[in-house]
């Protein structure tokens, strides 16, 4: 009597172990709502900061003062993958297009890269493989903050 109540009791200790394990906890839940992708709003000090970190960049580069017209900007845990359309400020001047993969660490977002966009570069953003590449470089990377149209999602 008393090995089948230990066995029953080992068996129902493995069983709600199973449920624990296989069960989400808050943390996996708080990931995947992380994973969700949004786009700053206008005006808010995210969007700010993030399009900062991007003109503080292409200064760096090529020593030009722009303001953005901004193409696309999703966001999500922490990284965000943003495309634009640099401009002098004048609006006289018009740039290429301006993509970035940014990393928000300590409270700061930083470029993690700027793919290159020569055609018929087969390491550029227009290779059929860019994205898949990106997401191994960059493991965290959420990939629905990535364009719908990419091989990843």
């Amino acid at each position: 009597m008393a090995i089948k109540l230990a066995f029953r009791t080992l068996l129902l200790a493995l069983f709600l172990t199973g449920l624990a394990v296989l069960a989400p906890s808050p943390v996996r839940a708080a990931q995947t709502i992380a994973q969700t992708p949004h786009t700053p709003p206008l005006g808010s000090a995210e969007r700010r900061a993030i399009l900062a970190a991007m003109r503080m960049k292409i200064k760096e580069l090529h020593g030009l003062d722009v303001v953005f017209v901004v193409r696309a900007m999703n966001v999500s845990g922490g990284w965000a993958w943003v495309h634009t359309l640099p401009r002098s400020a004048d609006g006289l001047s018009r740039y290429e297009d301006f993509y970035a993969l940014l990393r928000k660490v300590k409270g700061e977002w930083r470029i993690a890269e700027i793919p290159c966009t020569e055609p018929d570069n087969p390491e550029c953003i227009e290779s059929p493989d860019y994205f898949r590449r990106l997401v191994r470089r960059f493991p965290g990377v959420p990939t629905g903050i990535l364009p719908k149209d990419t091989s990843v999602r």
